[in-house]
């Protein structure tokens, strides 16, 4: 059997649905976004995955497990939010392999992957369309072309994997100044979902909840990098 690097199931199976990820990136803008739509358009839980060789940290929020990789449908636009936790540094072909075999099992219309960029001053958004299709949506709906870039992480992985996949790819950026959690950069990620899907979210109020949210992941992602300090620690003294 071929080892895929990763391991989990769905419980449902959507058709032709357009496939959202949020993996940890610059800024954390991605999965700020997707966690925040999970919540806002109410969504169903209907799967999880997990990286096969990732350290086995689990993390409890509310009383609840948080998955490494979440999976969430919302029927009224029949979209998938993968909303993840997990440090893909390393895994980011295992990620994109993942979101592809995703897209091909369900026969998705379209994946939207959505990233922080390094920018500086107003926080701005852009896109990349595969489809001149897409394109034409964006333009039409007020978005610039990212022109010129560098493109690193999932997304890349992503977008350099695209010939191996029939399913259009669509990359939405926004500027962000830091490396913390970027409440603003994921507002305007969001504002750019809603111009070019029509979710009907009022993204204006979106960036106190936003925050909240961030503050949330912050606090999850630093007790991650405690738990693997204090494990190194352990591992060390073994040694010694």
């Amino acid at each position: 059997m071929e080892k895929r690097g990763y391991k989990g199931k769905l419980t449902k199976k959507p058709k032709n649905p357009i496939i959202l990820e949020g993996f940890p990136g610059f800024g954390l803008v991605a999965t700020i976004t997707t966690g925040f739509l999970i919540d806002h358009l109410k969504c169903e839980k209907i799967g999880s995955y997990w990286f096969e060789d990732s350290e086995p940290i689990a993390a409890i929020h509310k009383n609840e497990l948080v998955d490494q990789i979440g999976v969430f449908y919302n029927k009224k636009n029949n979209i998938i939010i993968l909303n993840s936790i997990a440090n893909p540094v390393g895994k980011e072909w295992t990620a994109a392999d993942l979101i592809l075999n995703l897209a091909k099992e369900l026969q998705a219309k379209e994946i939207i992957s959505t990233e922080g960029v390094g920018g500086g001053g107003k926080t701005e958004g852009f896109y990349y369309a595969d489809t001149e299709k897409n394109k034409k949506k964006l333009e039409q709906a007020g978005i610039q072309g990212l022109g010129e870039g560098i493109i690193v992480g999932v997304t890349g992985a992503l977008l350099l994997k695209r010939k191996e996949n029939k399913t259009p790819i669509t990359c939405l950026f926004a500027t962000t100044q830091t490396q913390m959690p970027d409440s603003k950069a994921a507002a305007k990620i969001i504002e750019i979902l809603d111009k070019y899907l029509g979710l009907n979210v009022d993204y204006k109020p979106l960036l106190k909840q936003a925050e909240i949210f961030e503050a949330k992941l912050k606090d999850l992602l630093t007790k991650q990098e405690k738990i693997k300090a204090e494990q190194k620690e352990k591992e060390i003294s073994y040694v010694g």
